[in-house]
């Protein structure tokens, strides 16, 4: 078990401790800085009008009524803004089409411009002097459609004759990418003994953080530069978009973040809302305000997963795996986002071989355009859904072949001593030892007495099951990270991080980091994230963080160290070489003759010591691991129980363990609701069918069994300072094939052998008796 802190915390901290969260007590008092906290004197509302039709020409818009409603200032539509010269919304541009040629990209206008392309794209934005006006104000707005053909889900998207979403890209294929060695695949599966095929469908997800999405734009009247207040990941991302869409400079411009409610990838991209309210905000001179609500959060902030894979694996008569065929199908949603389009053409096919050594490889990805809400990065952003496929793919063949699935790893595993080992996309891992990872999963989960717990769940009428899923993670996205680290004559020791704190506990990270590295207790460091005025970095997803974030804390610490000590012998008039340093003093060496750091500071010319530092960590870190579910399902009503969950995971040198159980923790929540309960639905019309909280399923308290999590800590990441792997998505990546392994061996003996996520009571039922 991982060990948490129970205690207050210390003065000093260091690495491998569980220090407790800093940043929970302002949160815990209702002191919160989110977005829509802030007060609303001075500010107008902006309010949006929504296509509910999925494809459609915007025939009129009349707004005249509207804009004599009381309380309005401006409606725009997307006239307005194209007549202010402001650009589409940047999308992906670096695959190609089938045919070889560039991708298609279509302009992601803010305002839907002459057609809309999915339920919820923004249309006409009203901006009044309160929300209630803006929104009575909308009601008067008309607008007249000429509904089109729609091709509602990729799996309307994808059949012959699909109604198409953009005419440059034929048959709904936005790009195609493909991987591997088709002949030599050709050639494996002509030696097989057997081939086990599989098709999934990887539904597709909500975001739902807990905050949704808020935009505050305060325009300064003197200058003309607009402060944008917005809870998103990636401050200088959005950001750096800013300059290309307004055509002004990006110092016309200041990103402020301060606390925000969730983030999971979701809301590390530029919105079309966001530019409408920095547009408004320009055009009026004025403070503009939008929230969304929690309809407007499920129809248009980005959405997860979407995927229909169908997978062959060639394997020897005693399990041995001789290669594997995969053709993955991807949903972009009507426009293609950087990460929407990048998770199953680049991202996800990283891990498709996972932990396992697959000798013949070929992969073929085609990216569909739909019409449904853009697809974006949601935790895990493409590896749940390669491990999903891999270890469903694991279990069946183990079964065809009457192979342990167990044995069957084992044989498959890429053994510690191929370490650093090169998989089929090229990628390289460069430690992990899943044997090991195994044995402590089996012996964590009392493996071997699960029969005797079967029997007990017999005897209360219960069908139990377990599921094991074995997985690596791809970790980093964005290779490099800046820091300035600064020590003010005051006595406060700063260091300003580009990455972004969003629940999940890094500025713990960095103050214990901090404290060890510099030797000085936790109340005289402080961290600052979140203000494109005072920081500059790289933002945080992708699980980098701690290992690129944490290993630029590592160097920048260590230049400032340099910078520092070269001031301290100048001022002692003493060689650098002589000089120690300990509890923020420098010492000449066998002598007393010293100064304090702070001390030092306050001499300096503007009373600070300031020196800033990029560091690039060029590769992923691999974090993995292995988790065991059990469950219970009842056979009257198809209710599936989460009995328990069990993790090992190896994450290298873990600096928090108890921030690591956390965010193993978080990942399973998130993986069990979409193995058992989340389900975007859209129908073939293109119509979202559930998008509110009355019709989607999430997780809640008592649909979470007991979690017993621990660490593998054998294998350092070798390719950063810190050893540390990144672990913000882990518990994603495992729990969901774990769940459904679990729930497909509990029915098992009914001859059920597959069924497609979410294992609602009302899918097991059916298939309980049909």
């Amino acid at each position: 078990m991982t060990e948490l802190a129970t205690t207050p915390n210390p003065t000093k901290s260091k690495t491998g401790s569980s220090l407790r969260r800093v940043e929970d007590a302002h949160l815990l008092v209702g002191k919160g800085r989110f977005t829509d906290n802030r007060p609303p004197s001075g500010q107008l509302h902006l309010h949006f009008i929504r296509s509910y039709l999925a494809h459609g020409r915007i025939v009129s818009i009349d707004k005249e009524e509207a804009l004599q409603s009381e309380g309005v200032v401006a409606i725009y539509t997307a006239e307005d803004l194209l007549a202010d010269d402001v650009k589409p919304l940047p999308i992906a541009d670096k695959y190609k089409r089938v045919d070889g040629k560039p991708m298609a990209q279509p302009a992601w206008h803010a305002l839907a411009n002459g057609v809309v392309r999915y339920v919820g794209e923004a249309v006409v934005a009203v901006v009044a002097e309160s929300q209630a006006q803006a929104v009575d104000a909308a009601q008067l707005v008309e607008i007249e459609y000429d509904e089109l053909p729609a091709a509602g889900n990729l799996a309307v998207a994808s059949s012959p004759g699909a109604p198409l979403v953009w005419e440059d890209a034929p048959n709904n294929i936005v790009a195609q990418k493909k991987f591997g060695d088709e002949a030599a695949v050709a050639e494996a599966f002509a030696k097989a003994h057997h081939v086990t095929k599989l098709e999934l469908t990887n539904n597709r997800l909500v975001g739902n953080a807990m905050e949704p999405r808020t935009v505050i734009c305060e325009y300064d009247k003197n200058s003309g530069r607009r402060t944008i207040r917005i809870g998103h990941q990636h401050p200088h991302g959005l950001l750096g978009t800013l300059p290309g869409i307004f055509g002004e400079k990006a110092e016309n411009f200041h990103v402020i973040v301060e606390d925000i409610g969730g983030g999971f990838g979701v809301k590390a991209m530029t919105y079309p809302e966001d530019v409408v309210v920095i547009y408004a905000s320009g055009k009026l001179q004025s403070n503009i305000r939008w929230r969304g609500s929690r309809t407007e959060d499920f129809q248009a902030t980005g959405h997860g997963r979407d995927q229909i894979n169908h997978a062959e694996l060639a394997c020897s008569a005693d399990g041995k795996i001789l290669g594997m065929r995969l053709h993955n199908l991807g949903n972009l949603g009507a426009f293609p986002t950087g990460a929407g389009a990048a998770i199953p053409l680049e991202v996800g096919p990283k891990v498709s071989t996972s932990v396992y050594h697959i000798p013949a490889y070929y992969l073929v990805t085609d990216a569909y355009a739909t019409h449904t809400a853009p697809l974006a990065a949601y935790r895990g952003a493409g590896r749940p859904e390669a491990v999903y496929l891999m270890e469903r793919l694991m279990e069946k063949a183990a079964d065809e072949l009457g192979v342990d699935p167990i044995e069957m790893r084992r044989k498959n595993f890429i053994p510690v001593d191929a370490m650093p080992y090169t998989n089929p996309l090229g990628e390289v891992y460069d430690s992990g030892d899943f044997n090991t990872v195994l044995d402590l999963i089996l012996e964590q989960a009392d493996w071997n007495g699960f029969e005797a717990r079967r029997a007990e769940s017999a005897e209360k009428g219960k069908l139990r099951g377990r599921g094991l899923s074995c997985y690596i993670e791809w970790t980093g996205a964005v290779w490099s990270e800046d820091v300035t680290m600064e020590a003010s004559g005051a006595g406060k020791f700063t260091c300003y991080s580009g990455t972004q704190a969003m629940g999940q506990g890094i500025e713990t990270a960095y103050l214990q980091l901090l404290s060890e590295k510099m030797d000085l207790p936790l109340e005289q460091l402080n961290v600052v994230q979140g203000d494109t005025d005072v920081v500059k970095g790289n933002g945080s997803y992708g699980s980098r963080s701690l290992y690129i974030g944490g290993s630029a804390i590592h160097e920048g610490v260590l230049k400032f160290m340099e910078a520092a000590k070269k001031l301290a012998a100048e001022n002692l008039e003493a060689s650098p070489e002589d000089l120690v340093y300990q509890e923020g003093r420098f010492e000449v060496v066998g002598t007393n003759v010293g100064i304090g750091l702070f001390e030092l500071a306050l001499q300096q010319p503007e009373q600070k010591i300031e020196v800033s530092s990029s560091t690039t960590i060029p590769v992923a870190s691999w974090p993995n691991g292995a988790q065991v579910a059990e469950v219970e399902v009842d056979p009257e009503t198809g209710m599936v129980k989460m009995v328990s969950l069990t993790a090992v995971d190896d994450v290298g040198n873990a600096v928090n363990p108890m921030l690591v159980a956390g965010q193993v923790h978080g990942g399973m929540a998130q993986s069990v609701g979409q193995a058992l309960l989340e389900r975007t639905v859209y129908d073939d019309s293109g119509q979202f069918i559930n998008s509110t909280f009355l019709d989607y399923a999430m997780p809640r308290a008592d649909d979470m069994p007991p979690i017993q999590t621990d660490l593998f800590r054998e294998q350092p990441c070798r390719t950063n300072p810190l050893g540390s792997k990144g672990v913000g998505e882990l518990g994603t990546v495992g729990a969901t094939p774990a769940v459904v392994n679990a729930v497909l061996d509990a029915l098992r003996e009914h001859g059920i052998k597959h069924l497609e996520m979410p294992l609602t009571p009302q899918s097991v039922w059916a298939a309980l008796n049909s």
